[in-house]
């Protein structure tokens, strides 16, 4: 009888099995870029800078009581080399890119001052793990829009110039000019002109060994900044946050092995001496409001089709238990019981479900690699879990939706249908 109706009703389970599809595919779609949405907005959110920033104690302490949103010189310093420890912690693959800076109080060939930061533009590092890796401001101010060319390691005297200073000065790319301070004079030439929208707008970046030389400090760093991918900030992060020693033993291992903005910046803490690493708050707090928005968005798309889908099925279900009351009566009328009865109209419409099911599963992740290379510019990684649970939510959409017809057929009376009542 199953294998009867299935085969002489193929329209109507045609339309069954492709509302289901639908239903399924953007369930697939949205469920799949959801697992993998956490990595893309990270990624996507790191491309415009650090968030986290690791200053000498003394400086930190002095930068929170007297910030004035602005760069300047420090007496307090970090060493040169231990940046590369910042590779070797717990979360080294979670750290993308990061970059040193050091002020220095300049005055140009006017005497006007100049905000000077030292930095590694483009710097290949060797790690004491016997791995190497390529970092610098070049990729972690990549959104910087640079007229000309970043300077590169060999090229000690090279610059960048923030676009209002060189206005100032009629700089241009190729062009020469001198800063002092404390009677020591040097010689850089502009490699690139930048217009950011800030302060770099006005002031201008050299190689780290030349800030160095204008300070007589070899091997310091004022601060660093950090790009690392992280996990939304939770109760257990924020808790960390205010105190590490508060945590108990479970709830400090949980913390430690999780790679939360608060975390990493306790292990760099631990990697480099005297050091205070604090996250950008606002790029923290920004990836985790953006992330349960945009998850939150996908599964209420997800509940939604869903819905539409079920309403759908019920309509069109109903209207096939209803065409085949003649059918259901004589069945009744021989002996079948309501339970039989409810049985078989389930079995072939969760068979019928099942199909459009694997339909819209493959459709789903179709659609889930569009969005991701159309927003992302990447694949979405394939998640286990969802497999399971579309075939749990079409089951349940099936199921829910069978509810109406199932009422219709117990209400049917046996002879009044074969009296064609």
């Amino acid at each position: 009888m199953l294998r009867g109706a299935l085969t002489r009703r193929g329209n109507r389970h045609l339309m069954i099995a492709l509302t289901i599809a639908l239903g399924a595919g953007v369930a697939t779609s949205m469920l799949s870029v959801m697992f993998n949405v956490g990595d893309k907005v990270n990624q996507e959110l790191k491309s415009y800078g650090a968030n986290i920033v690791v200053r000498a104690q003394g400086a930190a302490v002095l930068s929170d009581l007297y910030s004035t949103g602005e760069a300047s010189e420090s007496h307090a310093y970090l060493r040169e080399d231990e940046l590369g420890n910042i590779k070797t912690i717990f979360w080294t693959y979670n750290i993308l890119d990061f970059a040193p800076l050091l002020n220095v109080s300049a005055t140009d060939a006017s005497g006007a001052p100049v905000a000077t930061t030292g930095t590694w533009f483009s710097h290949h590092l060797e790690l004491a793990t016997g791995e190497s890796i390529d970092t610098g401001l070049d990729k972690l101010r990549g959104w910087w829009g640079v007229t000309g060319a970043w300077p590169t390691d060999e090229d000690a005297t090279g610059a960048i110039v923030g676009a209002t200073y060189a206005a100032e000065r009629d700089l241009n790319v190729g062009d020469s000019f001198t800063l002092t301070r404390a009677g020591i004079s040097r010689e850089f030439t502009v490699r690139g002109v930048v217009t950011t929208g800030d302060d770099a707008d006005r002031g201008v970046y050299i190689q780290l060994p030349a800030a160095q030389e204008l300070i007589e400090r070899e091997g310091v760093v004022s601060s660093v900044e950090v790009s690392a991918l992280t996990t939304p900030d939770n109760d257990l992060a924020r808790k960390a946050a205010k105190n590490p020693n508060s945590l108990s033993v479970s709830e400090k291992e949980t913390w430690y092995c999780t790679a939360y903005v608060s975390s990493i910046a306790y292990q760099i803490e631990e990697v480099m001496t005297d050091s205070v690493a604090r996250p950008v708050r606002q790029v923290a707090q920004s990836e985790g409001t953006v992330l349960e928005k945009t998850q939150l968005l996908m599964v209420l798309v997800t509940v939604l089709a869903l819905i539409a889908s079920a309403l759908a099925i019920a309509n069109l279900v109903t209207a096939g238990v209803m065409e085949r009351s003649s059918e259901i009566g004589l069945m009744k009328a021989v002996g079948a019981k309501d339970k039989q009865i409810i049985a078989l109209f389930l079995a072939e419409t969760i068979v019928v479900g099942l199909v459009g099911g694997v339909i819209g599963y493959g459709a789903g992740l179709g659609l889930a690699q569009a969005i991701g290379y159309m927003v992302f510019g990447s694949a979405i990684a394939f998640a286990p879990v969802v497999v399971g649970l579309v075939a749990v939510l079409v089951i349940i959409v099936v199921l829910g939706a069978s509810i109406p017809a199932i009422r219709y057929l117990l209400r049917l009376n046996a002879a009044e249908v074969l009296h064609g009542r």
